[in-house]
């Protein structure tokens, strides 16, 4: 952009430089510290300054898991801007969430006016002394790559370009900005505003001697196992993740996995159960996990190498994480999976692995058919999360879908067979995640299907009534799906896993995990006049589904269903 003679406010040569960088929207939930924010986008659209497109978000935390499901569909990391120490508050799950999955996201939010008198832009009302605090970056600090205060309007462009390149440095991860009134209110010549990126984000390759060790290493292991958490990274690394499974015949675990490696139904597929695989395994490579398996329960060979893979591999922000890693690569996941198959398609095939190819066949073909056995209707007619997912799954098959669930359909009933075809809550457990990440993903993808599900709780989590008005206000043809027991589900199970014969598993209403009486959520989406449905039945079931999708594809707008399941 030729700036020529133009000025700006320091507000408004910020969010041309967002533009400039690649930002698209602006996820915003305004407040009094946004005066030269508003005045900025005003007066940069007036004097025909590209912007990203600004939205109003009735709760941060919309506006956080937007941000986050905009990166998951597009790769592009956008901006949140908050209204000072409050706003901050309410960002700070989704800030946590971005953080443990690695998601850029650029947080911004206004700063309590350091003057009381005598400067443009000083306090104005008593909220100016309220929102006063020491230490504002303490609410998301542990959560953010990197933080800063803008000082002067003269660093805005070069600020923005620092935050946007540490965001996107391996591993990515959201970082913060705190912007007091007066400096954006102060006049700025936007000289940098449309230059190039001041700097790039950093992209370690894989380490090319220790990707043929590792090659040489599976074509010569007995029993090697993949773990895979946070799937392949690109579509072509998904593709080649699964030929690389198969030529080798190396059984696949995605446990816990919050999205998909390989297709749920792939001959290397062995589920989310480690049992009988790490504890007999002589190499174990971990593709980007967490945790790849829990420590308590599953402990692999003292002589078993194991190959930890991924952009953080040791995980360093966590405080504690002991899982052994013999060989530590960095690289993105999807780079290391490429390499990593270019490597080994230049070795053969020993003769012994046609063998292990069919002796992890036969298991992973046994367990997918006890996988379907279990989600199949209870003799007495009750809804399981396991029959639902499979109705969803067999309701969308073909769709090309995007399924992001958060304690809702379970993935392993589903057929999923595309690498963007599941995420499930992060691992952070910052619970309201999946509604507005899914609003933020049909933003990005306004013609593909986007099904969000989620349990009850955490559809309350969500923020339901600003998620549908979103929903409504930029026309978002989601599909919502509840699996609604009245009841925290995950924290019952959580009880009777340390608990199982304890005083809480013998009572008939365990104690801080009941959420009756159970609102009316059909009501709840049909003051933002949406579509919506109770399903109490498994007759209903199928046709509910087929009534929403055909909702969605008729008239482009939401559509809710709120099935009453048990478990």
């Amino acid at each position: 952009m030729a700036t020529g003679d133009l000025s700006l406010t320091a507000g408004g040569a910020l969010l041309a430089r967002l533009k400039a960088v690649g930002v698209d929207y602006i996820f915003a939930n305004s407040g009094t510290d946004f005066p030269p924010i508003i005045e900025g986008l005003s007066e940069a659209a007036a004097k025909g300054v590209p912007l990203p497109v600004a939205l109003t978000m009735p709760h941060e935390s919309a506006a956080m898991g937007m941000a986050h499901g905009y990166y998951l569909a597009t790769g592009r990391s956008q901006a949140v801007m908050a209204h000072t120490n409050v706003g901050l508050a309410n960002c700070a799950t989704g800030a946590i969430n971005a953080a443990v999955e690695n998601v850029p996201v650029l947080l911004f939010s206004g700063r309590t006016p350091v003057t009381e008198r005598d400067r443009f832009g000083a306090r104005t009302v008593p909220i100016g002394w309220g929102q006063e605090m020491r230490d504002q970056t303490a609410l998301v600090r542990e959560a953010s790559k990197w933080d800063y205060e803008l000082r002067f309007p003269e660093q805005v462009g070069e600020l923005v370009d620092r935050a946007y390149a540490i965001a996107n440095s391996t591993p990515k991860g959201p970082v913060y900005v705190s912007l007091p009134r007066e400096v954006l209110c102060e006049p700025y010549r936007p000289d940098d505003v449309g230059v190039p990126n001041l700097m790039s984000p950093v992209r370690p390759a894989p380490d090319r001697s220790q990707i043929d060790h590792v090659a040489a290493l599976i074509a010569t292991a007995r029993k090697p196992v993949i773990f895979a958490q946070h799937g392949a990274g690109s579509a072509d690394a998904f593709a080649a993740l699964g030929k690389l499974a198969d030529r080798w015949g190396i059984a696949v675990c995605q446990y816990w996995a919050v999205q998909l490696a390989v297709p749920t139904d792939h001959p290397m597929a062995i589920g989310s159960d480690p049992a009988g695989f790490i504890e007999d395994a002589d190499l174990v490579l971990v593709l980007d996990s967490l945790a790849p398996w829990s420590a308590q329960a599953h402990r692999p060979e003292a002589s078993a190498t194991i190959v930890q893979l991924g952009p953080d591999p040791l995980k360093a922000r966590m405080p504690i994480r002991n899982f052994r890693s013999d060989i530590s690569i960095v690289s993105e996941v999807s780079d290391g999976i490429m390499a990593l198959k270019s490597a080994l398609d230049a070795r053969d095939v020993g003769p012994a692995i046609a063998a292990r190819r069919e002796d992890v066949a036969k298991i992973a073909a046994e367990r997918r058919a006890a996988t379907l056995e279990k989600a199949r209707l209870r003799d007495d007619g009750a809804m399981t999360s396991d029959f639902v997912a499979k109705a969803v799954s067999d309701a969308i098959a073909g769709a090309d879908a995007v399924l992001l669930s958060e304690r809702g359909c379970t993935m392993p009933p589903m057929t999923l067979n595309h690498h963007r075809a599941w995420y499930q809550e992060p691992h952070a457990g910052g619970l309201g995640w999946s509604f507005p990440a899914a609003l933020g993903m049909q933003l990005a993808e306004r013609d593909r299907l986007v099904v969000a599900t989620m349990g009850d709780g955490s559809y309350m989590f969500a923020n339901p009534v600003a998620c549908h008005q979103i929903a409504e206000a930029l026309e978002l043809p989601l599909l919502v799906i509840i699996l609604n027991n009245a009841e925290w589900a995950a924290v019952r199970h959580s009880v009777l896993d340390i608990y199982p014969d304890g005083y809480a598993s013998r009572t008939n209403a365990m104690p801080l995990t009941g959420l009756s009486p159970i609102p009316d959520f059909v009501k709840v989406a049909e003051a933002s006049r949406a579509w919506a449905r109770r399903i109490d039945s498994a007759d209903a079931l199928a046709q509910g589904l087929a009534d929403a999708l055909a909702h969605i594809k008729t008239t482009k707008s939401l559509a809710l269903l709120d099935i009453r399941t048990i478990g």
